[in-house]
């Protein structure tokens, strides 16, 4: 299955300072903003909510697939990377525009059953200037069957020349969660998780991961012109996560040494 005529979507939102103070604070900082301030890059995560009533959510809490994402027949969702192009920052206070286009939607063949990758673009303009261009790559999966074998993790470098710890908490993912209006429930329901879709826990969000690693890589080597990442394994909120940076390369080290997520930056 391919996509010939990808469908769009276009929305509004006034990036309120309020919600970009309570993620700072989510994220342990207590930086607070106002009207007319510039936003951190990738904060535009807490605007444009897509509110549905419940009988428009499918079982995982997400919305519903059909249209802007097609129907694979694949019910086990990830986020599995992307690619952030900043032109211009972002304003705290004052309206935006983000233009959705799907790039591509299809279907392949995995190790362990079928895959389904969809390719959504977001562009994201203020005061008639693009902003950001932002390329999410989704893949959807089957529920995973008893004999499946287990996937096999990447091993992360231990070369860093910087790092950094961070901790989570079910608190911490849940409020990032309500904050981007992220209803999956891999993140807040720890039965539905384990029981479900067979994490060990709570799985941290892939774009939580790559806030914190571009807020790393914006301190490490300054205002930021692009940011690609790639989640590589999942990471579960009782484990801390090592943020690690050599030159423009960083990465998510687990504690057991796999490597969660991998990302490039370019300096401004």
């Amino acid at each position: 299955m391919q996509d010939d005529l990808p469908p769009s979507s276009r929305q509004t939102d006034v990036l309120d300072p309020a919600r970009a103070t309570a993620l700072q604070a989510t994220l342990g900082d207590s930086v607070s903003f106002s009207t007319g301030e510039t936003l951190p890059p990738f904060f535009h995560q807490l605007y444009f909510w897509n509110a549905l009533p419940f009988d428009q959510l499918g079982r995982d809490g997400h919305p519903q697939v059909g249209g802007l994402i097609p129907d694979m027949g694949l019910p086990r969702r990830m986020w599995a990377g992307g690619r952030l192009d900043f032109h211009r920052e972002l304003v705290a206070g004052h309206a935006a525009t983000k233009s959705t286009s799907r790039q591509r939607a299809e279907c392949k063949d995995g190790r362990t059953g079928p895959l389904g990758f969809v390719t959504l673009r977001h562009d994201i303009y203020q005061s008639d200037q693009l902003c950001v261009s932002e390329w999410q790559d989704l893949v959807y999966r089957r529920d995973a069957g008893p004999d499946d074998p287990k996937p096999v993790p990447p091993i992360a470098a231990l070369n860093e020349t910087d790092r950094r710890e961070v901790g989570f908490s079910s608190t911490l993912l849940f409020r990032y969660s309500a904050l981007t209006f992220n209803g999956h429930r891999i993140h807040y329901d720890l039965e539905y998780a384990r029981d479900v879709e067979g994490y060990s826990g709570l799985v941290v969000h892939a774009p939580l991961l790559a806030q914190l690693l571009v807020l790393f890589a914006q301190e490490c080597i300054g205002p930021l012109r692009n940011f690609t990442f790639r989640a590589t394994a999942p990471l579960m909120h009782t484990e801390k996560a090592i943020l690690c940076r050599k030159n423009r390369d960083f990465w998510v080290r687990a504690p057991d040494g796999r490597q969660c997520m991998a990302a490039t930056a370019s300096a401004a």
